[in-house]
């Protein structure tokens, strides 16, 4: 069992930055990946990035060059930080860690406005 706990979500305006952490803990040694994805009202659930053990990551296309994901392996944390936000990007933002079957956290709201 893995659980995860989200934090970091809020009101910005566009063109502002937040971040996003994500602590796990359980059996965390049988994780392969984590990552975060979304949910818009009315959307389906959709890949915002990933990072494998090994360090690899991928974005979906609609964040690239304005997100990042990292990693502390010491805190067992992933941190997702987005940057020029657009009104686009309002979603709930889940966490999740993949050992290969899948956790999810209690996901954080994200909402851009001005």
């Amino acid at each position: 069992q893995v659980q995860l706990v989200e934090s970091g979500g809020g009101l910005v305006q566009p063109g502002g930055s937040l971040r996003l952490s994500c602590a796990a803990s359980g059996s965390i040694f049988s994780i392969r990946a984590m990552g975060w994805y979304r949910q818009a009202p009315g959307k389906q659930r959709e890949l915002v990035a990933r990072i494998t053990s090994g360090g690899s990551t991928n974005y979906g296309d609609s964040v690239k060059g304005r997100f990042t994901i990292s990693r502390d392996g010491a805190k067992n944390t992933v941190y997702l930080q987005m940057n020029s936000l657009k009104p686009e990007d309002t979603a709930v933002y889940y966490c999740n860690a993949w050992t290969p079957y899948d956790y999810w956290g209690q996901g954080t709201q994200v909402t851009v406005s001005s």
